[in-house]
């Protein structure tokens, strides 16, 4: 028998507003000022308190920090869209998205410098703690979806954030698979900025895209330009759009960049070139996004200075707030290690207080 077509498929890619802030006006999305204001807003808060972070941890204030400068259209936009009832299954890499669903400035403080109470969450949202598990977020936001359905919830859905990394893995895989059969309301979207670490996209895989790794599930699958606040905001709400009328997952690429180091432990300059990070540059969201609600009528530079004051009162009054904060037992840790003591596990909690005397006698 001769062979016969089975299928054919395409991706598409999504872009809106470029870089020089000149828009489409055929795909415009019709988005309120207001709207269009308090993106801007949060852009640009978890730009401010990005930047603060990395200064903290080069003074020894605060611990290894995994920055998001470059990404903030690929996850506030997003996050913005969620209702109460919605879930926020994130990764690590979504500062700004965390800001926009109620917690602190410096709650990310604390869990940045170790300590648990740092992923207590706002009770009014649904939201995951940060999860450094590569992929491992994907499952549950898979079991979360599957959930709401088996539930007969309205009105909800899950977003789920990872790296390009994070399609290497397993966990990514079974995930979306799951997903597929069972028609589970989740919207993955993979933060593509190009590196793992120091392994670059390219090494990772040889497929063009990675949103059409969608394909093999047969789940839609879309590119976005992920530095793009409008695209960005027609692909997501699409998306959910079709999550919560019965439709399936989604999975969203969004093609952006890391401008700073995977973490505060790493050195970007061992493996990338300068000149490849300030071909990026120009394609920062943040100026396109100002350059777009400049060329609207709805922003100008003083309110610019404006916010970044208010921005920065609101971070110093964050940092303040923290490092009045000392009655926190710095052996916690230990307590949850496993549900009951053991004592191996308190030998450690001895040998690390001793420690820590020994340095404050020597301070």
């Amino acid at each position: 028998m001769p062979k016969k077509q089975v299928g054919k498929w395409s991706i598409d890619y999504l872009q809106i507003l470029d870089e020089n802030g000149k828009v489409d006006e055929k795909l415009e999305p019709k988005i309120d000022e207001k709207d269009l204001l308090a993106l801007y807003r949060w852009m640009v808060l978890s730009r401010e308190a990005d930047q603060r972070m990395i200064n903290m941890q080069r003074q020894g204030r605060i611990g290894t920090v995994g920055p998001s400068t470059g990404q903030e259209a690929a996850h506030v936009v997003p996050a913005y869209l969620l209702n109460d009832k919605d879930w926020f299954v994130g990764a690590f890499r979504e500062a700004g998205a965390r800001l926009v669903r109620g917690e602190s400035i410096a709650q990310a403080f604390l869990f940045y410098n170790g300590f648990e109470e740092g992923n207590k969450k706002p009770e009014k949202f649904n939201t995951t703690p940060i999860n450094i598990i590569v992929a491992s977020q994907y499952l549950h936001a898979v079991g979360i979806g599957y959930a709401i359905k088996y539930r007969g919830e309205k009105d909800a859905a899950v977003i789920t954030f990872g790296g390009d990394g994070s399609t290497s893995e397993g966990d990514f895989h079974e995930a979306l698979n799951f997903a597929g059969v069972w028609q589970a309301p989740v919207v993955f979207i993979v933060q593509n900025n190009q590196w793992a670490i120091s392994i670059p996209r390219e090494k990772q895989t040889h497929s063009k895209t990675l949103a059409q790794k969608a394909i093999a599930y047969d789940i839609p699958g879309i590119q976005v330009d992920g530095n793009d606040p409008l695209a960005m905001w027609v692909a997501s709400k699409e998306a959910l759009d079709r999550a919560k009328s019965g439709g399936g997952p989604t999975l969203i690429e969004a093609v952006t960049y890391r401008l700073m180091m995977h973490t505060t432990a790493d050195d970007p300059s061992k493996y990338r070139t300068q000149e490849e990070v300030d071909g990026w540059k120009v394609k920062d969201p943040l100026i396109r996004f100002q350059k777009y609600l400049t060329g609207k009528g709805f922003w100008d530079d003083n309110k610019q200075k404006k916010l970044e004051a208010e921005i920065k009162a609101e971070i110093d009054a964050a940092v303040k707030e923290f490092e009045a904060i000392t009655d926190l037992p710095p052996d916690i840790g230990f307590d949850h290690v496993f549900g009951t003591k053991h004592a191996e596990i308190e030998e450690q909690r001895q040998e690390f207080l001793e420690e820590l005397k020994k340095d404050a006698d020597h301070a």
